[in-house]
């Protein structure tokens, strides 16, 4: 095990490059921390392979396995968990009334129960610490729902009540749980999503709607979106606060879409549709 200093030891799920997980593991690393970098691949994180700032684990968050494997492996070098980042996540685009079931719940696997698997492998060990740092990343969208990501949306949100009941329940241990909201940041995950939707079946009752549809897959990713190192940073500067806050929202559009999340149902439908027709 490698010598205990004062430098957090940060493990981060979904460090894929090009996407938020990755641009968070550097920023972390720039912040003198110890960076587990994880993904379900290590060849979709070349340029971490020869920094020797990273500790590289391949880590699928559906399997029970791996993620206790990589666990094991973290505490055993590091004799610790300081803050795990459950960044992981894919997206789901398509009407609800035909996604298929299984993209469904691949969705909810990945983003809500990948989350919590992680959660319950670390948390013993960070409460023997009595200390510790649990990041859920979420998302706006969960804030204001709208057409056609409809299953994206309701995992965030699901990971958004999660987060907040987590941050009651361990807050006696010791843990702090913050929820790290992204508005529009520039990442692969729009790529993503129209792989996704590329693997779906072709639509019925919605085949008039079928571009704007995909649009949307794009729709966090176009020329207003906030840079994701820049956003890295800035939630690296608040999660290594000496006190947290419980919540941060960052990135395009988080600022209105927190407005309209409190706008009444009838106001916020107004404003989706008609920013629908264009």
């Amino acid at each position: 095990m490698e010598s205990q200093d004062q430098n957090p030891v940060v493990l981060i799920t979904g460090c894929s490059q090009g996407g938020i997980g990755h641009a968070l593991a550097r920023a972390f690393a720039d912040s003198n921390c110890k960076v587990v970098a994880t993904s379900r691949c290590l060849s979709s994180m070349p340029d971490l392979q020869q920094d020797p700032r990273f500790y590289l684990q391949e880590l699928d968050v559906l399997s029970e396995q791996s993620v206790q494997h990589v666990i094991s492996n973290v505490v055993q070098k590091f004799g610790r968990v300081d803050v795990l980042v459950n960044n992981a996540g894919i997206q789901c685009i398509g009407p609800l009334a035909e996604v298929p079931l299984p993209a469904l719940e691949n969705s909810f696997n990945t983003n809500v129960f990948g989350s919590i698997r992680v959660v319950q492998a670390v948390v013993p060990h960070m409460a023997s610490k009595k200390k510790g740092r649990i990041v859920n990343i979420g998302s706006v969208s969960a804030l204001v729902p709208g057409p056609w990501s409809g299953v994206y949306t309701a995992t965030k949100a699901a990971l958004h009540a999660l987060t907040d009941t987590l941050r009651l329940e361990l807050s006696h241990l010791g843990i702090d749980v913050i929820n790290v909201v992204p508005g529009a940041v520039r990442s692969n995950i729009g790529n993503s999503a129209v792989a996704g939707y590329n693997r779906m079946p072709e639509w019925n009752l919605y085949k008039p709607f079928e571009e704007a549809i995909r649009e949307r897959a794009y729709f966090s990713q176009r020329t207003r979106t906030t840079p994701t190192d820049v956003f890295a940073e800035d939630t690296v500067k608040v999660i290594l606060k000496k006190n947290p806050p419980a919540w941060f929202s960052s990135g395009h559009y988080s600022t209105i879409m927190g407005i309209m999340y409190y706008l009444p149902i009838f106001v916020k439908d107004f404003i989706i549709r008609k920013a629908m027709r264009g």
